[in-house]
């Protein structure tokens, strides 16, 4: 069982992912803008953060960015759900440090294999 932080501002989809993460064994807490999310990455230390780009207050390359350049919180891996698809979003997430990045709508077996991928690296 891994601890995993979930943030996301539509409660739909925060609710349909951390429900498959319990039913996988996961031990999820979810965060509401990417502001209070930073807060409990830095309390927490999860060994997996899975963020939204697009959230208020801080979004989410911004909260990627800030767990970078923290060396208690640099190794997290990161896996980034977005509704942005273009080639050069893919390109500036993966350039701030994003593990994974899975586009919606998204497959929860898919999410899944991610999650224990980046899990087990």
């Amino acid at each position: 069982m891994a601890k995993v932080i979930v943030i996301e501002d539509d409660p739909d989809i925060s609710l349909l992912v951390s429900h498959k993460l319990r039913s996988s064994g996961h031990d999820v807490e979810v965060e509401t803008d990417g502001q209070a999310g930073l807060a409990a990455v830095r309390s927490v230390k999860p060994e997996l953060v899975i963020l939204d780009w697009m959230m208020p207050r801080m979004n989410g390359i911004e909260v990627c960015e800030a767990m970078r350049a923290d060396p208690e919180l640099a190794e997290i891996p990161v896996l980034m759900l977005t509704a942005k698809a273009q080639e050069i979003d893919l390109e500036r997430a993966y350039g701030v440090g994003v593990d994974e990045y899975i586009q919606k709508p998204f497959s929860t077996r898919e999410l899944v294999v991610r999650v224990e991928r980046l899990l087990s690296a």
